[in-house]
């Protein structure tokens, strides 16, 4: 059996970014013009900052530089975190979404789109909206029942605990320019 270059470049770089509490999600190698664009996206529980992505990338710059897993043709090197509408496809994206809402398709047919509230070693719980003016459902989903998902944007999230269209706490000011009044 071949090795191809892809599982070259994930047996040198898995550890790397293992060693920094990483996750490989994955590798690619994409044309550009005369050149390649070498693609290591990584993830974490907490999340891949900045800082964390200069770190592994300044690693993965220097272990390739000692190996020819490359070849001679130049590339360019971005280590990334997945996007915002990332597809689900390991057990760890799901836990990492806790919280988030999620565009699930079903192998029994039929899609939802529902907020993940739970994840253990079998599936997840979800908290599915109700129809206006009813209470939402939480619904049990095993991996093994679902064909594919992805974390959807929201722009306006709510926080933990409450709603998205709760009301502030506080009354804003009516007039920017007026001050806050004593009560």
């Amino acid at each position: 059996m071949s090795t191809t270059q892809i599982d070259r470049l994930r047996e040198l770089l898995e550890p790397l970014a293992g060693e920094r509490g990483m996750d490989l999600e994955d590798v690619r190698i994409t044309p550009a013009g005369r050149r390649r664009v070498l693609q290591v996206v990584v993830d974490a529980d907490g999340g891949v900052g900045l800082d964390a992505c200069a770190e592994l990338s300044r690693a993965v710059s220097e272990r390739l530089d000692e190996t020819n897993v490359m070849g001679a043709a130049p590339y360019v090197l971005e280590v990334t975190s997945p996007g915002a509408e990332r597809p689900l496809t390991e057990p760890r994206h799901y836990r990492r979404s806790v919280g988030r809402l999620a565009r699930i398709r079903l192998r029994e047919g039929g899609e939802l789109t529902a907020r993940i509230v739970a994840v253990d070693d079998e599936g997840l719980d979800l908290e599915v909206p109700g129809e206006k003016g009813r209470r939402p459902t939480v619904r049990r989903a095993a991996f093994a029942g679902i064909a594919a998902a992805r974390v959807e944007i929201e722009f306006s999230r709510r926080a933990a605990g409450g709603d998205a269209d709760e009301e502030p706490d506080e009354e804003p000011n009516e007039d920017p320019n007026e001050s806050p009044k004593e009560a």
